[in-house]
């Protein structure tokens, strides 16, 4: 593909837009600098169109575009912010609130708990267990071989294990 239509990219967006935000908003916690990300991300996509080759799927694309930009965000500001747990930790309009405050709180712990992994963990614990990206779509965005995604999403989980034992907690029930 080379070039690629308003209207086509328009519906791209519309298509894919809110997912890229939410995936942006979990690196940056803050609702207008996701939305600025967002942007960029799509600005970006619009501008290099002509370099995608169908060989992803174009929302892969699409978050390898939108993490280079959050990354670099969060290297021009010097800081690591994790992603808000609200979006997250209600999963049934039918919970009581003991329940929401429960699941509420083992999901800010995990999360508390996946923050102190290092980032390559912390990244491929994002996409595989919370955006739910298989293998295939993970070392695409992260620019991996599928076997170090196998590796890394094994250790990673092994690490998060380890830290949520430090805590006092357990994974059983959140991931």
């Amino acid at each position: 593909m080379n070039k690629v239509s308003a209207e086509t990219f328009e519906n791209i967006y519309y298509e894919y837009s809110d997912k890229i935000y939410g995936y942006i908003f979990m690196y940056v916690n803050n609702k207008e600098i996701a939305e600025d990300l967002t942007q960029d991300t799509f600005i970006k996509a619009y501008k290099h169109f002509h370099q995608f080759n169908g060989e992803s799927h174009i929302f892969t694309w699409l978050v390898r575009i939108s993490r280079n930009v959050a990354i670099d965000y969060i290297r021009k500001r010097n800081r690591f912010k994790f992603f808000s747990i609200e979006k997250y930790q209600f999963d049934s309009g039918h919970d009581t609130p003991v329940e929401i405050m429960v699941k509420g709180e083992k999901t800010a712990r995990l999360y508390a708990a996946i923050h102190a992994l290092k980032l390559s963990y912390q990244e491929v614990l994002i996409l595989r267990k919370i955006k739910e990206f298989s293998i295939k779509e993970t070392a695409q965005v992260l620019g991996w071989n599928e076997n170090k995604v196998k590796i890394t999403t094994s250790r990673a989980m092994a690490a998060l294990k380890k830290e949520m034992e430090k805590r006092g907690d357990t994974l059983e029930g959140v991931i």
